[in-house]
């Protein structure tokens, strides 16, 4: 069972908030805040009581556009915790879901808040919970006995990696970043590419290129963002670069090739 803090300056919408959270049977108490600056106290007051009693918080709902410090701050100042409770952000904005993900939370629920949706969301706090609270496994144990028997399968093994939200149909899915084979720029959109398919979310593609850098994302022209190890061929022809990436194929702009073909010599030789 849960003991909540929901945090939003809106009055209207923290009430309803409230009322959805304890609505929900896992939820055994949901407290308001309406500033960062109160949530903050009463999250450090319960971290100091050691999360005993009524007064502990297992997660937060926190909205990210608040006055003062907003809720990606709050979320940054709740990282430097030991033991700090769970994040779930409730927003109205869908820019900052590669942030929030970044920071950590379990969830991303858009407003106005569903019913079913936010039941969702409090689901992957008990899960997360619930496995944060078993027994590790003993360190003289084969390694390989802890390890799904689907992790023995042909095929891409996605369940140590990070996740980014998509929305479909109102619906919330987590795509694993190594999924992605490469991201096309649609407007202020993204398109998401994988084996399965695609998915579009709101987000600059030069707001990706920057935060997927390290994960071995290089952009090769204004529009793609390419996986480097997803890249099966790279094809010069009269004074033209493509790469194919699985069945598509793609431009690679003049401003791009050299490093393009640098980065796939040193990703060769590993």
């Amino acid at each position: 069972m849960l003991r909540a803090l929901a945090v939003d300056d809106e009055k209207p919408a923290l009430e309803e908030l409230l009322y959805l959270l304890r609505a929900d049977p896992r939820i055994t108490s949901a407290e308001g805040a309406t500033d960062a600056t109160d949530a903050l106290r009463r999250i450090t007051r319960a971290l100091d009581a050691q999360g005993d009693g009524d007064d502990g918080i297992d997660v937060v709902f926190l909205d990210i556009h608040m006055a003062g410090l907003t809720g990606l701050d709050v979320a940054r100042l709740l990282a430097r915790f030991a033991h700090p409770p769970l994040i779930v952000f409730v927003t109205a904005h869908e820019g900052f879901a590669v942030q929030a993900f970044d920071l950590k939370a379990v969830d991303y629920v858009l407003k106005p808040v569903r019913r079913e949706r936010l039941a969702e969301a409090v689901r992957r706090v008990v899960d997360l919970a619930r496995t944060a609270r078993e027994p590790r496994p003993q360190p003289d144990r084969p390694a390989a006995a802890h390890l799904p028997a689907a992790s023995a399968a042909p095929g891409p093994v996605h369940s140590g990696s990070e996740q980014i939200p998509v929305e479909l149909g109102g619906v919330t899915r987590f795509v694993p970043i190594d999924a992605i084979t490469y991201v096309e720029a649609q407007g202020d959109y993204a398109r998401l590419h994988t084996e399965e398919g695609s998915h579009l979310v709101r987000i600059p593609l030069s707001t990706l290129e920057e935060r997927w850098a390290s994960r071995g994302f290089v952009r090769i022209h204004r529009s793609h963002l390419v996986a480097i190890a997803r890249i099966d061929e790279l094809r010069l022809d009269a004074g033209t670069t493509t790469v194919r990436v699985g069945s598509a194929e793609l431009a690679v702009s003049r401003r791009h090739a050299r490093q393009l073909r640098e980065l796939l010599m040193r990703h060769a030789r590993r």
